[in-house]
């Protein structure tokens, strides 16, 4: 086990932000120390809190952490904020979020930007969650951006997730009802002293009846006043009853298509097109040396577009131009343990090209040659 990792182990509250930072940064050395903290923090209640912009989830989770410590449990806080389009980082910072806590070193904050992710997450959130586990929070709460109805991911990570609802929404309701209302283990109804609170309960409840969740669960809706702390006795009461997502089963690692890799001449004029035609963010351009290019990359809902344009023209890149001009060249699958996926695709027969190494953003990759996956370029990444 790493130094740091014993630091963090022994209660180090700067390791702690460090191993954070490192994380959000995706800093080589991250990865090593997850792996040291891996298995630890099993019985972690991961709590997902969500909702439209507005409806007072930060003032409901400095309310949950506040009961919670009156319980004697310590806290693991991470508020995923929009990205500041001059910095990158996220527009609300700790420094302005619960600051009541500040002194408490059993309540630990956190505020990640999205960095161009959707889904109400950001990359690197499930990694720091796995960070809080394995440091030893009993409670990590995972507060959402709050952006409506794409805002899902979360129920994938937190072992129960609080939808927040508030009085006077109406047609919004309605709008949202096929994305987060069918994740949720409880629905608050914030600021219940509000005018509508009996209309906004009434046409949960209807979509309730409507709804046929494989689970069988009716989630509970609980009101709340979080500025006063009303209510927060009874949403702590709701999920304790509320059924939790398995731990095995929340922590299982996912496969998913990462990214798909697009050969262009010129970058910039590719790039014209994609963030100025088509509208697209930018999230990252680096050059990567050792491969002879220039990448961007494009955030495209989960996956992302990464051009590449060659900076030598005998690079593996400019042959391909060369060779069948601009297009698709490979496929990115993001996988949870890339050591254990080559040794097994090797077994097999698979074609392996090279071994891993360092690429884009720090990641760690291999490629397999297309006569093995069915004509196209697969490239592996560890997730």
């Amino acid at each position: 086990m790493t130094d740091w990792a014993r630091k963090i182990l022994s209660g180090d509250l700067r390791a702690l932000a460090r191993a954070a930072t490192a994380i959000e940064n995706r800093d080589p050395g991250a990865r090593d120390l997850l792996r040291d903290l891996a298995g630890r923090g099993e019985d972690v209640f991961v709590l997902g809190v969500t909702g439209p912009p507005g409806a007072g989830k930060s003032t409901l989770v400095d309310q949950l952490a506040r009961a919670y410590r009156q319980r004697g449990k310590t806290v693991g806080i991470i508020c995923v904020d929009p990205s500041s389009v001059l910095s990158g980082g996220a527009i609300l910072g700790d420094r302005i979020r619960m600051q009541s806590h500040h002194a408490d070193p059993g309540i630990f904050i956190r505020s990640m930007a999205t960095r161009g992710s959707h889904g109400g997450l950001a990359e690197a959130t499930a990694d720091l969650v796995a960070l809080f586990r394995g440091a030893g929070r009993d409670v990590v709460i995972v507060e959402t951006v709050g952006v409506g109805q794409a805002e899902v991911d979360i129920a994938r990570l937190a072992s129960v997730t609080v939808v927040v609802l508030v009085p006077g929404m109406g047609d919004d309701v309605q709008a949202i009802k096929a994305g987060i209302l069918e994740i949720a283990g409880v629905f608050v109804i914030n600021k219940a002293d509000h005018p509508g609170v009996e209309r906004a309960e009434r046409e949960i409840q209807a979509m309730e009846m409507l709804g046929n969740r494989p689970d069988g669960w009716t989630p509970p809706i609980v009101r709340t006043v979080a500025t006063e702390g009303t209510g927060i006795a009874a949403l702590l009461g709701a999920l304790e009853q509320c059924p939790r997502r398995l731990e095995k089963e929340a922590a299982r690692p996912s496969f998913a298509v990462d990214h798909l890799g697009i050969a262009v001449k010129s970058l910039d004029q590719a790039l014209r097109f994609y963030t100025e035609s088509l509208g697209m963010p930018l999230s990252l351009r680096e050059a990567v040396p050792h491969e002879q290019v220039e990448i961007a990359m494009l955030p495209a809902g989960g996956p992302r577009l990464e051009l590449l344009e060659p900076t030598q023209p005998d690079s593996v890149i400019g042959r391909f131009l060369e060779k069948r001009g601009e297009g698709l060249h490979h496929v990115a699958l993001r996988v949870p343990d890339l050591a254990a996926a080559v040794e097994r695709l090797r077994g097999s027969g698979a074609r392996i090209l090279g071994e891993p190494r360092k690429g884009a953003g720090g990641h760690e990759y291999v490629f397999v040659h297309p006569s093995s996956t069915g004509g196209v370029l697969l490239e592996l990444i560890q997730e």
